[in-house]
């Protein structure tokens, strides 16, 4: 797929380009986002380079994970990336993100999820999108509960975190859970009858 852009009230969601590896390199060396995210620790100069210049674009070229550098809607550099992972050919999509330190609290990276959930679901023809952090990460959690994502339960030994496997927290949305058509029918299992 061709790189494309899309924007919120606040936010431009866009691919990265080779001029946004400083402040990747930059908003990586934050001790959290390397805690919580499978990016490289320490983070080196070389793994900002490969991300903007190798890992995003190849992604957008195969079509498997689009990655886009969140920046303000006005201009600027990025704050946030956000991307969508094709998880199986039958339309499960997994979404990730990690945010810049100085930019948390306002609730970018909410809004930049939820737009990219919209766009899975209307351009990608995503069935479902998950979203899976590794237990204890709260922030995370708590974005994905605001943008409508239902926690589904916790995956033992199902993240590798720098070599070591960790339990993961799962959760899911769907299109109705935006007022969004979906692509395929869905048949909810029965809700067993109380006692």
């Amino acid at each position: 797929m061709e790189p494309i852009t899309l924007t919120t009230g606040r936010l431009l969601l866009r691919p990265f380009t080779d001029e946004d590896t400083e402040e990747v390199f930059r908003l990586c060396q934050d001790a959290a986002v390397q805690r919580w995210t499978t990016i490289p620790s320490p983070y080196e100069r070389r793994h900002a380079e490969e991300f903007t210049g190798e890992i995003a674009p190849e992604g957008w070229r195969t079509s498997t994970m689009f990655t886009f550098a969140v920046a303000p809607l006005g201009g600027g550099p990025p704050m946030a990336s956000s991307s969508v992972t094709l998880r199986t050919l039958s339309g499960i999509w997994e979404i990730g993100f990690w945010l810049g330190a100085e930019h948390r609290g306002r609730g970018i990276m909410t809004e930049a999820v939820t737009e990219l959930a919209r766009w899975s679901f209307t351009r990608l023809g995503a069935t479902r999108l998950e979203w899976r952090a590794e237990v204890g990460n709260t922030a995370s959690r708590a974005v994905a509960l605001r943008a409508g994502f239902r926690m589904e339960g916790t995956l033992r030994a199902a993240l590798d975190n720098n070599g070591t496997l960790r339990d993961a927290w799962l959760a899911s949305l769907l299109p109705s859970d935006l007022g969004l058509a979906g692509s395929r029918t869905y048949l909810p299992a029965p809700v067993p009858a109380g006692p």
